[in-house]
C-alpha cells in the first residue's frame, strides 16, 4: 500500500464564524489494481495519519505485506542508507498489522509512482468536482468523497479492460487478514518519578515501582491504559484517569517496605515541618494544604516552599510568608518567592509603609487643612 497527503486540500466553513478551513485529504492506492482510498483531516499530525491508515485497511478489508509511505516526521525519523527510524506510534501500527514499512526514498516519488497518480487522479476526480460545494462538518466531506471515491474505483479503465474494482478483487486475495484486535493509537512522553513515587500526565497521577524515584521513564498513552517503560522494559500500567484533575491511581506493591523517606511525605509531616520554621510558615502551609480538594495535590507546592527554607534560610522564609499573609490569607509559592528575591522581607514594616506611594499620588491629609485654617 503506497500512502500520501494530497496537495491539493478541500474546505470546510465554520458554522459559528464563517472561517474558511483547510481539509488535507489522505490518499492509499494499492499498486497492482490502483484501486484507492481518501479521507480528508483537520490536521497532517500524527493521530490522523495512522486513523487514516486504520481507515484504509479496514476499507480494503485487509492488509498489504509492505507500506511503502513517504518521509513525513509523523512516521519517518531518519532514512538512509544505512538506518530507517520510525516514530514509535507509526511502528506499533506496523507490528499490529504485520507489515513493513518501506519508505520511498528521498527525492525518489518512483518508489511510490502508484499513489502519486492516485493523488493527481483524485484531486481531479473527486476535489476539483465539490471545489463549489460548501460543507460545515468534516463528516459531510467525507461523505462525498466516499460517494465520489466508489464511482472513481468503478470507473472503467480508458486503455484496458476493466476497472480499479475489478482488478481490485483479484489482488484481494494477496492481501492478509484484518488483526482480530482494532489498533489503538498510542501516544509517547517522558516523565520523571517524583519523591512520592507517581508521575503526573495531564494533571493526573500515576504511581511507579519506588525503585524508580528520581528516573526518567518512557510513558506510553492510549485513550483507557498508561503504560510505563524504563529503559524498554514495561514496569507497570495504569488504567487511564480522567474527569476531576489531581486523580491518583496508587498500586500498593510500588510503595518501599518502610515509608520513612518516601511515602510518609503526607500533610501531617509538612505541618510538623514548617512549624519547626516558624509560625506564618505553619500558617501558609495550612493554606495550602486545605486549599485543595485532594490534600495530596498541595504536597508539591508544600514541599518547593519548604525547601525555599535552605536557600534563604528559615528565618528569612518565615519573615516572607508574614509579609505575603498580610496582602492575602491565601499566599502562593510564587509570591513568598518574590518577596525572597526581592529581599522585601528584610525591610521593616514602618519603611515598608513609607516606601509604598500612594495611587493617587501626592495627597495633602486632613492635618494639613487644620494647620491652614489656624
Amino acid at each position: 500500500m503506497e500512502v500520501d497527503w494530497a496537495g491539493q486540500t478541500a474546505q470546510l466553513v465554520d458554522s459559528d464564524t464563517g472561517e474558511i478551513l483547510d481539509a488535507y485529504v489522505f490518499v492509499a492506492a494499492l499498486p497492482y489494481s490502483g484501486y484507492a482510498y481518501a479521507e480528508a483531516f483537520l490536521s497532517q499530525n500524527q493521530e490522523a495519519w495512522i486513523t487514516a491508515h486504520v481507515n484504509a485497511y479496514a476499507y480494503f478489508s485487509g492488509v498489504t505485506r509492505i507500506l511503502i509511505p513517504d518521509n513525513l516526521k509523523t512516521g519517518v525519523i531518519k532514512n538512509s542508507r544505512n538506518e530507517i527510524v520510525l516514530n514509535k506510534a507509526y511502528q506499533e501500527l506496523a507490528e499490529h498489522y504485520g507489515t513493513a514499512i518501506l519508505p520511498a526514498r528521498v527525492r525518489t516519488p518512483k518508489d511510490k509512482a502508484t499513489v502519486e497518480g492516485s493523488v493527481g487522479n483524485i484531486s481531479t476526480f473527486i476535489l476539483a468536482a465539490i471545489r463549489n460545494q460548501k460543507f460545515f462538518a468534516l463528516r459531510e466531506l467525507n461523505d462525498v468523497i466516499r460517494e465520489r471515491l466508489h464511482t472513481f474505483n468503478h470507473k472503467p479503465f480508458q486503455k484496458k479492460d476493466g476497472s480499479r474494482a475489478t482488478w481490485f478483487a483479484d489482488e484481494r486475495a494477496s492481501l492478509l487478514p484484518l488483526p482480530r484486535n482494532h489498533f489503538e493509537l498510542a501516544t509517547w512522553k517522558i516523565a520523571t518519578v517524583a519523591f512520592n513515587y507517581h508521575i503526573s500526565l495531564e494533571e493526573q497521577y500515576y504511581s511507579v515501582p519506588h525503585e524508580y524515584i528520581k528516573h526518567k521513564v518512557d510513558v506510553r498513552l492510549t485513550r483507557n491504559v498508561v503504560e510505563i517503560f524504563f529503559e524498554n522494559c514495561r514496569v507497570c500500567s495504569h488504567t487511564r484517569l480522567y474527569g476531576r484533575r489531581g486523580q491518583y491511581s496508587t498500586q500498593e506493591a510500588h510503595m518501599p517496605p518502610n515509608h520513612q523517606q518516601y511515602i510518609q511525605w503526607n500533610g501531617e509531616r509538612f505541618r510538623k515541618w514548617a512549624e519547626k520554621i516558624g509560625a506564618s510558615a505553619a500558617t501558609v502551609i495550612e493554606t495550602i494544604l486545605t486549599g485543595y480538594k485532594v490534600e495530596q495535590q498541595g504536597y508539591r507546592a508544600c514541599m518547593a516552599l519548604l525547601k525555599l527554607s535552605d536557600q534563604y534560610t528559615p528565618e528569612r522564609l518565615d519573615s516572607a510568608c508574614a509579609k505575603a499573609l498580610d496582602y492575602t490569607p491565601r499566599p502562593s509559592y510564587k509570591a513568598i518567592q518574590t518577596i525572597l528575591k526581592s529581599g522585601q522581607d528584610r525591610i521593616p514594616e514602618k519603611s515598608a509603609a513609607a516606601s509604598v506611594p500612594s495611587e493617587f499620588g501626592f495627597t495633602r491629609g486632613a492635618e494639613y487643612y487644620r494647620k491652614g485654617a489656624k
